[in-house]
């Protein structure tokens, strides 16, 4: 049985008129929430359903109601989030709400710690110790216990710090981490478990906490203190959760314990975005919400205000398969709108080429930059895209994610090339040489300089006398461009010779992650094989961008577009969102088992797709690369295949409307105009020409990417793009 919430002389008290909250300012499922009396509460808000609007009025009318702000707490996952809903609610309620306690998990442990932590033992002036200052004492440990220095291979303290911190955030053990994504370090298990023991005691000796502590000792206050809990619950009447398919265990259980005495708890998330699971939050927390409250009251936000009616419609039937979910549909009172579009492509250039004509299109509309965002599933799903952008002169922002050129190992590979392409790139050598053991900057700078005077920069390399010590890894290194420098190989064969003398040198710079990092470099080996000119590869991989506001793609006032990982793109919005990589075996991810991991997986489509306020584009290839070079068919991804296709129009490169999903095999070019050409010297070369290569053997031209290149698609080879400067091309027809 429900108690009143408030009592008639509390009513009076009131500091919102009733009368302004209605249902005027808020749609029937906001007001339900946000008058909602004692009890729990879960509001399952949808994307774009006003979730905060809820929050801030939710606090507004308590306060209203004659509710003490000091007996109510709100619980973000960012200070920036708090802070925006208390100011909110601070217009609504004559700054009454500044009395609230609101922050992040993190912040507000802090505070009830030192308030309430004698009751553990705990002094109120402990400090606490940020990433680095944890990392530096892991170090000292390790160094203490004989575990690093000269000589010795240990992973680094980035690496146990992830395992530790991971332990608790994923409950889970350190072993359970370590077979799960560091197979590699499983002999170093026994050594993390004594590292964790000797820095929780030294954490302990001189009073420090780091961030995973102020959880872990909130928790315990909540268990072992049956007076601080009881405390605490009666001093928090009221409180309110945002994005909670976002806790983990260790939160969800403080929540819990925080309601002990009244229940009366409100959490606000979408089952249909949970998609941190690799930060360790659970799904489960929100489905399970109503079994560890009885009684709950369950709303649903579905009235959107972000999406247009058939972007809805088709998110929808994304999430409609889900196995477990709260049933829900998006709807919005807009009228209008274009249906998403789904594109097939034969492969990753085309498809590139596609986004960005369709990017100046939407430009040419009047859509700024900023406004328009290209996401895909994991980082360097990108890179064919960045390579076309860059040639098009687009200035770019990329978030969850680096670069092609930012990454240090991927660095290092472009490193060789480039001084096949420029033997003076004294930048690129400083970087190779620096790689040799025992070799410091002053000795390359000694080699740079014998470089820099010669006609014949490898031959003075060969040349240079090497101490000793380093004299075998340094023939290695002569020996190496020796072979690339040899006739008749393409950027494919330079490819691996480079990796064979590379990977020894790889695998001991970047111990810690080299099989994630291994899995970028396979992307590069793909990327080289569509090229049959190491000149072209170079010239794409040149990324630094352009100046602001003298490129054709840098938009108004520098405004740049964005691409950006699904994980990074969540609690954002954009007029337009491309979806890129879309074919099975990329989303899904591949390793993802049938499931928990399929369904956040699908999950993570929802979010892409509920980015979009105006137009929707879903893209794939239908051929994919593969590391080892082979050219695999791909089909569109099965979330997709799902999808009734009334919901979008799916076109082929040629700009046709086809079926819903289709394994013919295209070769039109994506634009509907004549077929370009590219003249070298006095030929000129045209799309549909057939040619022959010395080398790749026969083809035809598919398309026209760029300045004095073309791309081929040969009968054994796939398809390559060539640079008529170095390709030497005959033509059959």
């Amino acid at each position: 049985m429900q108690t009143r919430l408030f009592s008639d002389s509390q009513q009076q008290q009131s500091a919102v008129p009733a009368a302004a909250i209605t249902t005027e300012v808020l749609n029937p499922a906001q007001y339900a929430a946000v008058t909602h009396g004692d009890g729990p509460l879960l509001v399952i808000a949808g994307a774009g359903s006003g979730k905060t609007r809820t929050l801030v009025y939710r606090m507004a009318y308590l306060i209203g109601q004659g509710v003490q702000p000091e007996s109510i707490l709100l619980l973000t996952f960012t200070r920036r989030s708090a802070q925006e809903m208390l100011h909110r609610a601070g217009q609504l309620t004559d700054q009454s709400s500044r009395r609230v306690m609101g922050g992040t998990f993190h912040a507000t442990a802090n505070i009830l710690l030192r308030q309430y932590g004698h009751h553990l033992g705990l002094a109120p002036n402990f400090t606490i110790i940020d990433r680095g200052d944890a990392e530096g004492m892991l170090n000292l440990i390790k160094s203490s216990l004989g575990m690093a220095g000269a000589g010795k291979r240990f992973p680094s303290k980035r690496v146990i710090m992830n395992l530790i911190s991971g332990a608790i955030n994923k409950s889970a053990t350190i072993e359970e981490l370590v077979y799960r994504d560091h197979i590699h370090l499983s002999e170093f298990i026994q050594d993390f478990y004594t590292i964790q023991t000797h820095y929780r005691q030294f954490k302990r000796d001189h009073g420090l906490m780091d961030y995973d502590d102020l959880l872990v000792n909130w928790k315990a206050l909540l268990t072992q203190s049956e007076q601080a809990r009881s405390e605490l619950s009666n001093r928090f009447r009221y409180i309110l959760v945002d994005e909670y398919q976002d806790t983990n265990q260790l939160q969800a259980e403080i929540v819990r314990l925080l309601a002990y005495h009244h229940h009366n708890v409100m959490v606000v998330g979408d089952d249909a975005q949970s998609i941190y699971s690799f930060r360790g939050a659970d799904f489960y927390n929100i489905m399970r919400f109503s079994e560890q409250f009885p009684g709950t009251k369950v709303v649903k936000l579905e009235e959107n205000y972000r999406s247009t009616e058939p972007i809805l419609q088709l998110t929808n039937a994304i999430i409609a398969n889900a196995e477990k979910k709260f049933t829900k549909t998006l709807f919005t009172s807009a009228t209008g709108g274009a249906r998403p579009e789904v594109i097939m492509a034969p492969n990753e250039a085309a498809e590139a080429r596609f986004v960005v004509q369709q990017i100046k299109q939407r430009q040419q509309e009047g859509v700024s930059l900023h406004e328009i965002a290209v996401l895909f599933r994991s980082g360097f799903h990108s890179y064919k895209l960045e390579m076309e952008l860059a040639g098009h002169n687009f200035d770019f922002d990329k978030r969850g994610g680096l670069k092609l050129t930012e990454s240090a190992h991927i660095k290092d590979l472009l490193s060789f090339f480039r001084v096949l392409i420029n033997p003076w790139d004294h930048l690129s050598w400083n970087r190779i040489l620096l790689q040799l053991d025992k070799v410091g900057p002053k000795t390359v700078q000694k080699i740079l300089a014998s470089i820099r005077e010669s006609d014949t920069p490898l031959t003075a390399l060969a040349s240079y006398r090497p101490a000793p010590t380093w004299k075998e890894q340094f023939d290695q290194l002569n020996a190496t461009f020796d072979r690339l420098t040899q006739s008749g190989l393409t950027p494919s064969d330079q490819f691996d010779l480079i990796m064979t003398y590379y990977e020894p040198v790889f695998e001991k710079i970047y111990y810690d992650d080299y099989p994630k990092r291994r899995k970028e470099l396979d992307q590069i080996k793909a990327l080289v094989a569509g090229y049959g000119d190491l000149q072209s590869f170079v010239d794409d991989t040149a990324l630094d961008p352009p100046e602001l506001g003298t490129s054709e793609g840098a938009g108004r006032d520098g405004q740049r577009l964005i691409l950006s990982t699904i994980h990074s793109s969540k609690g954002l919005e954009w007029d337009t969102v491309f979806v890129i990589g879309l074919a099975e075996g990329r989303f899904p991810h591949q390793n993802a088992t049938p499931g928990e991991q399929w369904e956040e997986e699908r999950r993570l489509l929802y979010v892409a797709a509920t980015r979009a306020k105006q137009q929707l584009f879903f893209t794939y290839p239908q051929e994919l690369v593969t590391p080892d070079r082979q050219h695999l068919r791909a089909v569109m991804s099965p979330f997709l295949r799902e999808i009734s296709p009334g919901l979008y129009h799916k076109t082929d490169r040629a700009g046709a409307v086809t079926t819903p999903y289709t394994s013919q095999y295209r070769q039109e070019p994506l634009s509907t105009a004549p077929a370009n050409k590219v003249e070298s010297a006095r030929v000129v070369y045209r799309e549909g020409m057939q040619v022959s290569h010395s080398f790749f053997g026969i083809g035809k031209i598919t398309s026209i990417p760029g300045p004095r290149r073309v791309e081929i698609l040969f009968d054994r080879h796939g398809s390559k793009i060539l640079h008529l400067d170095y390709a030497k091309l005959e033509i059959l027809g």
